[in-house]
């Protein structure tokens, strides 16, 4: 069966020759199997931050999460997220996963990264596209749903244990008053000083009731929306 129609398709014919077989695109794209290589699955994740405002600056107050209420990693934290539908883009399965999980909708979203390594999750090869928003404190709410056992509202900070050159260590601090819930990963920071992007990777190295890699993200997430504020 063929993925997308000929009319698409054919935005792919490149010069319209036919390839070393002999085949042309149509004939090439009728005898493709997409089962022929192991494939990964897909999903999305959303840090939705919402901030305050002192005397005209803004700075990052709490973080949306959910907590899972199926395996794995059920009854731990986690961002809200899921897996994205075949016929799907990744923006809409963002919001499409946020609303069902927590009710929140019609928010703006624009994505951080991606998060690929294989031992990630225990199910299967699973990579992960995270997205980041940021909304005025208390102009949403949210309530649990779909597999979400609950959602809550985090107050986050974080804490630099150690500098150096091409690395760092935090400890990422997170509550909920409401629930009287603490919760606080430590994550290595690291890059090469020599590089010219000098891209960071960051790492959990100790978990407390989080998820996965989802402290590693929301770090990465705070690093970003942080840096932005103070521009």
């Amino acid at each position: 069966m063929r993925y997308l129609d000929m009319d698409k398709a054919n935005m792919f014919l490149g010069t319209g020759e036919n390839n070393s077989d002999g085949l042309s695109l149509d004939e090439f794209l009728e005898n493709y199997d997409p089962n022929r290589y192991q494939h990964p699955s897909n999903t999305v994740d959303t840090l939705v931050f919402t901030y305050i405002e002192e005397k005209g600056v803004k700075k990052i107050s709490k973080l949306l999460m959910i907590k899972r209420g199926n395996h794995p990693g059920i009854g731990w934290w986690a961002l809200p997220g899921g897996f994205v539908d075949f016929m799907e883009n990744l923006d809409d399965a963002a919001k499409r996963e946020l609303q069902e999980e927590t009710g929140v909708e019609n928010i703006e979203i624009e994505q951080l990264g991606c998060y690929g390594d294989f031992d990630r999750d225990p199910r299967t090869r699973i990579i992960t596209t995270a997205y980041v928003a940021l909304i005025k404190d208390g102009s949403v709410s949210a309530q649990a749903g779909d597999d979400a056992k609950d959602a809550g509202w985090f107050n986050i900070e974080e804490e630099l244990l150690l500098h150096g050159a091409g690395e760092e260590m935090y400890l990422l601090k997170m509550k909920d008053a409401e629930r009287d819930l603490k919760l606080q990963v430590k994550v290595e920071v690291t890059w090469n000083p020599k590089t010219i992007l000098k891209n960071k990777k960051y790492t959990v190295v100790e978990r407390d009731l989080l998820c996965a890699d989802h402290g590693a993200i929301i770090l990465e997430g705070y690093h970003y929306i942080k840096k932005l504020l103070e521009q």
